[in-house]
C-alpha cells in the first residue's frame, strides 16, 4: 500500500511531467501556423520568393530590401541567399548569386563566358526575335524609355531583350534621369533602318500607348 510520501512524490512526478510536455509543444510551431506563413509570403518558400524577387529585379537589391520585402527578419534572410548562392556553385549552374556593394544579383557564371559572348557577337548577324523586334519597337517609338516601361507593355522582363539589343549596337542607355537607367536607339539603328531620322519611322506610334498611360500601368 503506497505510503503518503509515495503519493507525494508521484502527483510531483506527473506535475513535472506535464509541464515538460507543455513546454515541448509551445517550442514546435503548428503546421497550420507554417501554411500560413508561406500563404502570406505569396510563395512555395523563402527561397523560392528570393529568387522570383532577384530574377525580375532590374538592380541589386539589398539584405534589408529583401527583407522588408517578404516580411522575414534580415538574418534570415542573409542566411538564405548564402545558401542559394553556395546550392548554385556546388550544383555547376549557368548563373551565380552575387552579393556586391549595391546588393545581391544574378549573372552569368565566369565558367560560360566564353559561350555567352560567342552567342552575343555571332547573334549581330543572325535575325532578331518577335521580342526583340516588338522591344525595339517600344524604345524607337517612346524614347527615352525606362526598363519598367518596356516591361509593362510586352507584359514580361525586358532585361534578356535589351541586353541583345544594345549588345547589336540598336540601342543604348542615355543619360540617366532621377538615377534611372533609360535607353534610346543609335545612329547604327537609323543606318540599319535606311533613315537619316527618326522622324521617317513610319507612323505606327498611335499603337503604343504614350508614356503617361506607361507610368499609370506602372503605379
Amino acid at each position: 500500500m503506497p505510503s503518503d510520501l509515495d503519493q507525494q512524490h508521484h502527483s510531483e512526478y506527473e506535475s513535472q511531467t506535464e509541464e515538460q510536455v507543455i513546454d515541448v509543444t509551445d517550442s514546435n510551431p503548428a503546421p497550420g501556423d507554417q501554411i500560413e506563413e508561406l500563404v502570406e509570403l505569396g510563395a512555395p518558400s523563402l527561397a523560392a520568393a528570393l529568387e522570383a524577387l532577384l530574377l525580375i529585379s532590374e538592380e541589386p537589391l539589398s539584405p534589408l530590401a529583401l527583407a522588408e520585402l517578404v516580411g522575414q527578419p534580415q538574418p534570415e534572410v542573409e542566411q538564405q541567399l548564402h545558401e542559394l548562392a553556395n546550392q548554385y556553385l556546388a550544383e555547376g549552374r549557368g548563373f551565380e548569386l552575387r552579393a556586391t556593394d549595391a546588393g545581391w544579383r544574378y549573372y552569368t557564371s565566369a565558367e560560360c563566358r566564353d559561350l555567352v559572348t560567342r552567342f552575343v557577337t555571332d547573334g549581330r548577324q543572325a535575325k532578331l526575335s518577335q521580342a526583340a523586334l516588338e522591344t525595339l519597337a517600344i524604345v524607337a517609338y517612346r524614347q527615352p524609355v525606362t526598363r519598367s516601361q518596356v516591361g509593362a507593355v510586352r507584359g514580361v522582363n525586358p532585361d534578356g531583350v535589351l541586353k541583345t539589343l544594345a549588345a547589336r549596337g540598336l540601342i543604348s542607355e542615355s543619360a540617366e534621369q532621377d538615377s534611372i537607367a533609360h535607353f534610346e536607339t543609335t545612329p547604327y539603328f537609323l543606318d540599319r533602318m535606311g533613315i537619316a531620322s527618326l522622324a521617317e519611322l513610319p507612323p505606327i506610334a498611335e499603337r503604343l500607348p504614350d508614356l503617361d498611360s506607361l507610368d499609370d500601368l506602372l503605379d
